[in-house]
């Protein structure tokens, strides 16, 4: 086995002589013969291209193909590519209709190619007709290209568009074009969009690829790389060399020849005309201008589409079987990606006690409502023995019942008692009030009853009467926090009343922010001890999750729970479906995944036409903006465009009045369709659902579980669809379905020891109540006696006091959540409306809004003709474009200040922790249009973002570097995924929960790309706390300690995961802000080993690509080391577990033999045997 060792300057010289030898003995081999019938001399293209298909992420546990590790003749290590090739051949020869159409295909593909590498002008046909019968020597018709783009639909687009929207300046076309100013491109688009007439121009192009781009060299002319990153760069004239033009050229006329030798093999095994077949097929491939359109039934009309939106729709399978039929499905559904889950019968209980007439009655009336499920009757049983109680059961089992009727009972017998509800949202705390009110109507005596909602959007006249008055309040614990706690005084009756305490969505309170209503409820319970309260009983329902019963005690504090967790509601039969975006070109995966968005709303659109209920999850506010929008013009082709007024967004963002519509016109059933961000997961009722179509899989498997629950409320059948889109995570799950129906429900933790959230609670309890740590150490715990000794202030009784390090008001040292109180306001101000659309937080508005930008809203598109920083405010303008904007960004995350260090055990690595700088720069935006491709590039000058943080990181060895340029490994990606492979396993070590630490991951467009970057990162794995604002949560504090454990097994993990490439099991992350497209699985593997000082078998290493990774484009560079401050006391640990001891030896934070800066404390810890 060779030693880890630096490859040398000779070694690499070698290695690129070799490889050049191999590149140029594949140019010597002979290309792929042209169709039958065409003589060689006259084809146009050059070279050989194969279809390939994709290599699966995981590949059900078979091992990476090792190399011998004898020398000499050993064969090389196997290069680590993601396709495979193979050739379609024809079993018939070429009728002489289809060699004509080859010979037209050539032509037209090297002129389309040579017109949009050299000319400032669109491809449309009157611009190709004459250069193509050039080289058919005959007249080329509309009919022959239909004929063409029938073979290869997914290849070529041959459609009538609007001309303005052809007029456009694309990116680097026109000899010294600089990228312009806002200003200057709001006077142009505003230009356009003035302009009333629009014609429409037959337009041809190839969709199945483009070049990359290339520059002009300023003195030889030749084609070459960029060497400066696009954002300092002029724009030039892009500059295309032969050898791409061929490649290409080649890939599409390989590609068509196998399209037709598929076509005539289909012929041939039906016994059928192939010419008289094609014919019939290319009329539908014969394009029309639009005001001609109308009269043309459309593919969708065959499949029976409902005149208008039925009341009474057919069965899910009836209608899943319709959409299968239609001209656009292409077996999307993936191998054993389709479930059916049978319907559940309902199983009815008896409660211990009677409830009055009154309530029965008014549980008839409102909701029809007879009997109680069995999970019903069970848990109001247990709370009136006593008991505290959790309900864990599926999404609209009913759960809310189980703590309206013990309150409603419990105030028939006493009109003093109190309530108080927590949700932690203010809608659902909306739609609990609503429901809890139409039950009061129905009950005499209680109809008056003050009830209320008492949270930040509550009237300050308002606050004192609902204090006072109200007997069920509904809040969160935000308010219980600021408001209710420090206010004790006043609220004393209120709490010596109180009866019942509901945490609803406890699911929600996990991790750091879980951690933070602990202590709130811990709180809580001590004021009303000491008010004289000690009988509250407290009831939570939750999502299903692994440890429901455990995580309602580590949140109340309180030792007895029962648990309720069998389901007696009934449910409809349930259809699942793991639908993946199909290729661009289905018989050449190399196209790449389509539109991920355009198939959801494809799929969307038929759905709610025949009748079903719909709403869309997408991850981010801007994909539910875009998907809407998708879904319009969707419903436009349709001629189905009445439907749209019944279909909305729904997301964070929009004013509460636009939310609370929203709401209310999809509960009342005016909304057919809605599609919405992750704030519609939890439980506001917004009526019976029949579907669930989530865009893209959400982070995690519980998030599809609470996405998927949502449809079936009325208790018929119901379907939940998954649409995978392009990124590994996604993939993986649609080559893996089984998984989402097997894996377990992740364990909800909160962490009651994290000193920096412990101290902050203990502060203000202190303010609420003097602490006294013998009776209050039941609440807070065994390390309040030395936070009181160290941290509080004590008085001559023996009592602690808040440190005046948070006086006046405590609470406003202890942020809850990472929320942000700066926003800016986004007003419309077309035709002079100066209506206010909706609100922004400042660190989402500097990505969204600048001069130019496109607003998306409702899925209109929204202009911004003025941004006022100082103002916080931007002006729009409702305009009607093809195309987007998006920004020109980036974030470095870089330590700054060294504060500890300790060693790795039998290694020269160290591990680092400190003070992180995140520095985000917006510098510009690109303007796209639908297919994703840059028409046009400005720059903006916005100051950056900076914030700090906590975190740990470790430098690179350089050595590492070595050997992963040495074998082509991608080092960007090497270190995304050493990164990824710790951060998942940071849970075992420190309780915490997924997105509480950061990191910095790796973007393709940076990465991959085929030019020098100025913007060069060091080699280095850095770990940040997300929240907690400069001084961190304190969770990458207590990860540093185990940092040299967390570096084994990460690297155990790594090595022993079956999968080639990597996968969610070992160095992917469902929650990479980039989708994990930058990862070498193999290149975390080599840093990892070196940071431990273990061996590598640099031989059986897999070599990287040259087309992913190209040789000599550097991205990252080895890292220097963060000194620490001058004077600043740093620890520097050497971890000995094996003999027990911590030993912290004189180092100072210098290098090797150098004289650090600063002071160091040397000690002893107790280690880990």
């Amino acid at each position: 086995m060779v030693k880890l060792q630096a490859a040398t300057v000779s070694n690499k010289i070698a290695r690129k002589r070799k490889r050049k030898t191999v590149e140029d003995d594949d140019t010597n081999k002979p290309s792929t013969p042209p169709p039958p019938d065409v003589d060689p001399e006259d084809s146009l293209t050059l070279g050989s291209t194969t279809t390939t298909v994709p290599t699966k992420i995981h590949d059900g546990g078979k091992k990476p193909r090792r190399t011998p590790k004898g020398k000499g003749d050993a064969p090389r290590p196997p290069v680590l590519r993601r396709n495979s090739s193979t050739i379609i051949e024809s079993s018939i020869p070429w009728p002489p209709h289809f060699t004509r159409l080859a010979q037209t295909h050539r032509a037209l593909n090297l002129v389309y190619t040579f017109c949009c590498t050299r000319k400032q002008l669109a491809t449309t046909f009157e611009t190709i007709k004459t250069a193509v019968e050039g080289h058919i020597k005959r007249e080329l018709l509309i009919e022959e290209v239909a004929h063409v783009t029938a073979l290869i639909p997914r290849a070529i687009n041959f459609a009538y568009v609007d001309e303005a929207m052809l007029q456009v300046n694309l990116m680097g076309q026109g000899e010294g074009l600089k990228g312009r100013s806002a200003k200057e491109f709001i006077s142009v688009e505003k230009e356009k969009d003035e302009e009333k007439e629009h014609k429409e121009v037959l337009l041809f192009e190839f969709i199945d690829g483009d070049l990359k781009r290339q520059v002009q060299h300023a003195k030889t002319g030749e084609p070459t790389k960029p060497t400066r990153s696009l954002r300092e760069e002029d724009l030039k004239m892009p500059v295309f060399s032969q050898k791409q033009m061929l490649k290409l050229i080649e890939k599409r006329n390989v590609k068509f020849t196998s399209a037709v030798n598929r076509y005539l093999n289909d012929c041939a095994a039906e016994n059928v005309d192939p010419v008289e077949k094609l014919q019939i097929e290319s009329v539908l491939f014969i394009p029309a201008p639009s005001e001609s359109r109308a009269s043309t039934p459309s593919v969708e009309s065959r499949a029976r589409l409902p005149a208008s939106i039925p009341n009474e729709r057919d069965t899910i399978p009836e209608i899943v079987s319709e959409i299968k039929t239609l001209e656009w499905y292409t077996g999307q559904i993936v191998p054993d990606g389709h479930r059916v889950f049978d319907p559940q019968p309902p199983i009815y209980g008896e409660l211990y006690f009677e409830m009055s007439q009154t309530l029965v009655n008014a549980l008839y009336n409102t909701r029809g409502i007879t009997q109680l499920y069995s999970h019903q009757a069970e848990a109001i049983n247990n709370l009136y023995d006593g008991h505290n109680v959790i309900v864990s059961t599926s999404t609209s089992s009913g759960k809310s019942l189980i703590y309206q009727i013990p309150v409603l009972h419990e105030l028939e017998n006493d009109s003093n008692s109190r309530a108080m509800y927590i949700f932690p949202t203010k809608a659902l705390a909306q739609d609990q009030r609503r429901s809890l009110k139409d039950l009061l109507r129905f009950m005499d005596g209680l109809q008056d009853l003050v009830v209320e909602t008492f949270d930040g959007d509550t009237a300050m006249p308002d606050r004192n009467h609902i204090r006072d008055e109200a007997r069920i309040i509904f809040t969160n614990p935000d308010m219980l926090h600021i408001t209710i706690l420090p206010q004790e005084e006043l609220w004393r009756t209120f709490l010596q009343n109180l009866k019942f305490v509901v945490v609803d969505e406890l699911h929600v309170y996990n991790g750091l922010f879980g951690s933070h209503v602990a202590l709130i409820m811990r709180r809580l319970r001590r004021i009303c001890a000491a008010v004289g309260n000690r009988h509250i009983k407290f009831i939570s329902c939750s999502a299903t999750v692994a440890n429901p019963e455990e995580h309602m005690k580590t949140i109340f504090g309180i030792d007895q729970v029962k648990l309720t967790d069998f389901d007696g509601s009934p449910s409809g039969r349930k259809e699942f479906l793991c639908w993946n975006t199909p290729f661009k070109d289905p018989a050449d995966p190399t196209s790449g995944r389509g539109n991920t968005l355009v198939e959801a709303a494809k799929l969307f659109c038929q759905l709610i036409l025949r009748g079903v209920r719909v709403i869309a999850f997408c991850r981010i506010r801007r994909k539910c903006e875009e998907l809407l929008g998708a879904v319009k013009q969707e419903l436009t082709f349709l001629e189905r465009s009445s439907a749209m007024a019944r279909v909305m967004a729904y997301r964070g963002g929009y004013s509460p009045q636009d939310r609370r519509r929203i709401e209310k016109e999809m509960f009342e059933g005016k909304l057919v369709g809605i599609v919405a961000t992750s704030a519609l997961e939890l439980g506001v009722d917004i009526g019976s659902l029949d579907a669930v179509i989530t865009v893209g899989f959400p982070y995690t498997i519980s998030n599809l579980r609470q996405q998927s629950g949502r449809a079936g409320r009325r208790n018929k059948d119901s379907l939940s669809v998954l649409v995978g889109d392009c990124f590994p995570t996604d993939q993986y799950y649609m080559e893996n379905p089984d998984e989402i129906f097997t894996k377990p429900n992740c364990e909800l933790q909160v962490d009651l020891t994290n000193m920096l959230v412990l101290e902050g609670h203990i502060q203000c309890a202190a303010y609420e109540m003097p602490i006294r740590p013998d009776e209050d150490k039941a609440y807070f715990g065994k390390l309040l006696p030395d936070i009181a000794e160290d941290r509080m202030r004590k008085d001559q009784l023996g009592f602690y006091h808040t440190d005046e390090r948070f006086l006046p008001h405590p609470y406003r040292y202890v942020a809850i959540r990472d929320t942000e109180d700066s926003h800016f306001a986004i007003v419309d101000i077309t035709n002079g409306r100066d209506i206010v659309l909706e609100e922004l937080e400042a660190s989402r508005a500097f990505y969204s809004i600048y001069e130019g930008a496109i607003f998306l809203h409702q899925g209109n598109s929204y202009l911004v003709r003025e941004f006022s920083q100082e103002r916080m405010i931007a002006k729009v303008e409702f305009v009607r474009v093809d195309w987007t904007t998006q920004s020109r960004d980036y974030t470095d995350i870089d330590p700054i200040e060294t504060e500890a260090i300790r060693r790795i055990p039998d290694s020269l690595s160290r591990a680092f922790f400190g003070t992180i700088k995140v520095h985000q720069v917006v510098f510009g935006f690109f303007k796209i249009d639908k297919r994703r491709r840059i028409l046009d590039a400005v720059e903006v000058e916005h100051p950056p973002i900076i914030i700090f943080s906590k975190g740990m990181w470790l430098d690179v060895p350089k050595s590492a570097i070595e050997i992963l340029n040495s074998h082509r490994l991608n080092v960007a990606g090497a270190i995304h995924a050493a990164e990824h492979a710790i951060l998942s396993l940071m849970p075992n070590f420190v309780i915490s929960m997924p997105g509480d630490v950061h990191t910095e991951c790796k973007i393709a467009i940076k990465e991959f790309a085929k030019k020098e970057t100025a913007r060069k990162r060091p080699a280095r794995l850095t770990f940040y706390d997300a929240q907690g604002g400069a001084g961190g949560s304190g969770i990458s504090t207590k990860a540093f300690e185990f940092i040299d454990i967390l570096l084994a097994q990460a690297c155990k993990r790594v090595e022993r995961c079956h999968c080639h490439e990597g996968c969610l099991e070992c160095c992917c992350s469902e929650r990479c802000k980039y989708a994990n497209q930058v990862m070498s699985k193999a290149g975390a593997e080599v840093i990892l080993k070196t940071l431990l000082n273990l061996e590598i078998d640099v031989d059986a290493l897999p070599w990287g690509e040259d087309e992913v990774a190209p040789a000599g484009i550097e991205t990252v560079v080895v890292a220097e080391e963060v000194r620490p401050a001058r004077g600043r006391v740093v620890e520097v640990v050497e971890v000995k577990r094996e003999k027990g001891v911590v030993v912290v030896v004189d180092d100072g934070g210098g290098g090797e033999g150098e004289q650090g800066d600063g002071v160091v404390v040397i000690k002893e810890e107790p280690g880990d045997a």
